[in-house]
């Protein structure tokens, strides 16, 4: 092997630790034993490497956060701010940074090669917008990439996800539970992966009950609206008979729709019962607080940069999809604490 061409791999092999401890003795990160950071300087010593740090360390330290136009301002976002949040987290954790680039649609030519020349990874979230072409068009130029919320059907990228599937069935069997039978649902845009598995996963427990949604409480979201729970509400209400319970797609759009219910002379969970998906701040202020089941926004951020620094880094990791557990959380917008007396 010829010295000058040794990679931290290399170093990680000769030293008997793991490429993350060799990062981590380099950048003098706490948590690694003397013992353990002489054996690795030893061998860097011992192969010629040439650590990237300080002033060559600019793209090593640095990492981009790739996110569609219509997320922002993406920082005061419901789920999003919250994702982004961790990210900046872990990432100073690591001692990186966390540089924001925004895909626009309506914009032609958006500089991939900018990108990847200012970074040394890019954590990608959500899809929408965001074409697969686009994340392809990354792991084409060898740019290590993690997808926050989205997957792509055919190729093994990492990604890391709320148990999406699992949410929209543990709202839906819990208004079930409640005796409803007359359920609508509001749905969120198809283009984004994670709301398609929502809902997926509320027809899969109605199916469990040989039950289906009716096609006229199953209105479309309105594209480019703020307010699609709202809109899509206020068309189910003007069908001929009105529903006992609502799923929303999300706290936003169940926002949205408790305002046209209330707007209607209605009352929650009275007359219509209402449960949705994330559990935002928002969710438990609302009149009356919003059941909903918790995704752990926060926490996918992190784990999303743990990933992706450990394939900048060269760690031996195979891609997989990491699921976050999701959780139930029974306010009183479903009525369960009137409906169990």
């Amino acid at each position: 092997m010829s010295k000058s061409k040794a990679t931290m791999r290399d170093i990680a092999s000769a030293a008997d630790v793991s490429v993350t401890a060799v990062w981590m003795v380099i950048h003098n990160r706490p948590g690694i034993s003397p013992q353990t950071a002489e054996k690795v300087w030893s061998a860097i010593n011992e192969l010629n490497y040439k650590p990237r740090k300080s002033n060559g360390s600019a793209k090593l330290e640095t990492v981009g956060l790739l996110i569609e136009q219509s997320s922002i301002p993406a920082i005061s976002d419901v789920f999003y701010g919250d994702v982004i949040r961790g990210v900046q987290s872990e990432a100073e954790n690591l001692n990186m940074r966390v540089v924001l680039s925004v895909f626009d649609r309506n914009k032609r030519g958006f500089d991939f090669n900018g990108l990847i020349h200012d970074v040394s990874g890019v954590v990608v979230a959500n899809d929408g917008d965001l074409p697969a072409q686009a994340v392809l068009q990354l792991e084409a130029l060898d740019m290590p990439v993690v997808l926050v919320e989205s997957y792509i059907a055919d190729r093994n990228l990492p990604c890391v996800l709320g148990d999406n599937f699992m949410a929209g069935y543990q709202i839906t069997r819990h208004i079930l539970k409640l005796g409803h039978r007359d359920i609508a649902i509001l749905k969120g845009p198809s283009k984004y992966s994670s709301l398609v598995d929502r809902l997926r996963g509320c027809m899969a427990a109605m199916a469990e009950e040989h039950l289906l949604f009716p096609p006229e409480w199953m209105p479309e979201p309105l594209s480019g609206h703020p307010v699609k729970g709202y809109v899509q509400m206020r068309e189910i209400l003007a069908s001929d008979h009105r529903p006992t319970a609502v799923i929303a797609i999300s706290d936003k759009t169940a926002i949205g729709a408790m305002e046209a219910i209330r707007e209607a002379g209605l009352h929650i969970p009275g007359d219509i019962a209402i449960g949705s998906i994330d559990n935002t701040g928002e969710s438990q202020f609302t009149r009356p607080p919003l059941t909903t089941v918790h995704i752990p926004k926060y926490e996918i951020g992190m784990l999303a940069m743990q990933k992706l620094n450990r394939i900048i880094v060269g760690e031996n990791t195979i891609s997989f999809k990491s699921v976050v557990y999701s959780e139930l959380i029974v306010r009183n917008s479903c009525g369960a604490t009137e409906r169990s007396r």
